[in-house]
């Protein structure tokens, strides 16, 4: 999502005649785009701040023209003022809905004059994705915000409640990538299968199109919608991220089942295995739902890869929660995982939760849980060695030059020698060996 709308807003950029300086130090402006989801996050975001405020103090002692700071997203939206008054140097901090405003703060800093907002509150607003020259791949956002509360998550209060976008728009995008020849897009969203959007509140805003029911369209109205549209066009595979278990239905299951195009791989975070910490999360699911879930996906789409987030170290977790969540790992078998211990993000409501774990208790059941999960990885990548995959050529190895990096729709990473003309390219290949996690393959 980040990425997402750091494109947006260079989109906002490039539109408006400005061009990619070669450095901070050579910038007329800088952007920091920031996230609020980990503390250590906004622990690097504060390193880079008292770097560019640095810079700006040896700029304008130097009588050079210093360059105007922004901070935008998560960290803007919840600190806000504060953070201004931390870092003077800020010029503008601007929140995740208050994207609209960027194009007046740019007219401002062009003519050389301070922002001054308008007394009407920003909102959010969907910008389509950004494509720099022969790029294949694309997000495409359809939702914003969050309604879950999740006791240990900083997104709903910084992200806002949830707002999605309409088919009508989503609809004119694709389209653009389709033109450009994208073969590949993702579907964004802070909780993406929650969507749905009212036609009932927006009358006039899709002339009546695509409804799948009386009152809008859901997720799976929404992947049927996307799987026609996408139909004969050059984008071939489409996935969706993050996917929230508890709203994960049985059409959207079926849908995906029914439609080639949606790839044969789903992240589902399951965030924890025992029922106590995930009542004590607001996850608003059990433990026995998810491993239904994922024995009705594997059903409907054989073959299908699953990767998961696992939190651990949650207020009042004990030996045997921990248990539980290695014993879940191990029965669903996820192909990865991010895993990370619990920091308290002020303002939620676990931060106050009373049994909060020992940091170095965290560290070890993290690198416990961590173990099991690459074991469980590599197995699991060994038991794919010798067979045939679609892949989407991605770009040139980072280790060997003479090499591409590719990727199976499953997403799983494989090397395999050939031309660099076949970047952005789908190919049959073999995966005949495995090194570390990654294939070695060869064309077919």
């Amino acid at each position: 999502m980040n990425s997402a709308e750091s494109a947006a807003l260079e989109l906002v950029l490039r539109e408006r005649g400005w061009e990619k300086a070669p450095s901070g130090e050579k910038a007329d402006l800088v952007l920091l785009n920031t996230c609020s989801v980990r503390h250590t996050a906004e622990t690097r975001l504060k390193g880079r701040l008292a770097h560019y405020e640095a810079l700006k103090k040896a700029l304008a002692d130097n009588r050079v023209p210093a360059f105007t700071l922004i901070v935008a997203g998560c960290m803007a939206s919840r600190l806000g003022a504060e953070l201004k008054s931390a870092y003077p140097a800020i010029d503008q901090v601007m929140g995740t809905n208050a994207r609209s405003i960027f194009p007046a703060i740019l007219e401002a800093v062009e003519q050389g004059r301070p922002f001054e907002p308008a007394s009407e509150t920003p909102v959010f607003s969907f910008s389509s994705s950004h494509l720099e020259a022969g790029a294949f791949r694309s997000f495409v956002p359809i939702m914003h915000g969050c309604n879950n509360f999740c006791s240990y998550c900083i997104v709903p209060y910084v992200r806002g409640r949830e707002v999605s976008r309409s088919p009508a728009s989503i609809e004119t995008e694709l389209q653009l990538l389709a033109e450009k020849g994208v073969r590949e897009i993702t579907l964004l969203g802070q909780n993406v299968n929650s969507y749905h959007y009212s036609y009932s509140e927006n009358p006039d805003s899709n002339g009546g199109r695509s409804k799948t029911g009386p009152d809008g369209l859901d997720f799976p109205g929404l992947l049927t919608f996307i799987a026609r549209r996408v139909k004969d066009t050059s984008i071939e595979w489409v996935h969706f991220l993050s996917a929230n278990p508890g709203d994960l239905s049985p059409e959207t299951i079926a849908v995906m089942a029914e439609n080639r195009c949606f790839c044969r791989h789903l992240h589902l975070p399951v965030q924890h295995g025992s029922n106590r910490i995930l009542a004590a999360m607001n996850r608003r699911y059990t433990r026995e739902h998810f491993l239904t879930l994922a024995a009705e996906l594997r059903k409907a789409i054989p073959g299908i890869s699953l990767s998961t987030d696992i939190l651990v170290g949650f207020p009042g977790e004990t030996e045997e929660d921990l248990e539980a969540t290695l014993n879940l790992m191990k029965e669903i078998r996820f192909l990865y995982a991010y895993m990370y211990y619990y920091n308290p993000r002020e303002g939620t409501a676990a931060c106050d939760l009373p049994n909060q774990v020992p940091e170095e208790t965290k560290l070890e059941r993290l690198g416990r849980v961590i173990a099991l999960q690459n074991k469980v990885t590599e197995e699991s990548l060994l038991a794919r060695v010798g067979s045939r995959e679609r892949v989407l050529i991605e770009g040139i190895s980072r280790k060997n030059a003479d090499e591409l990096i590719a990727r199976t729709e499953k997403d799983e990473m494989a090397v395999l020698g050939g031309p660099k003309e076949r970047i952005g390219s789908f190919a049959e290949v073999k995966l005949h060996s495995l090194k570390g996690r990654t294939f070695r393959a060869a064309f077919i």
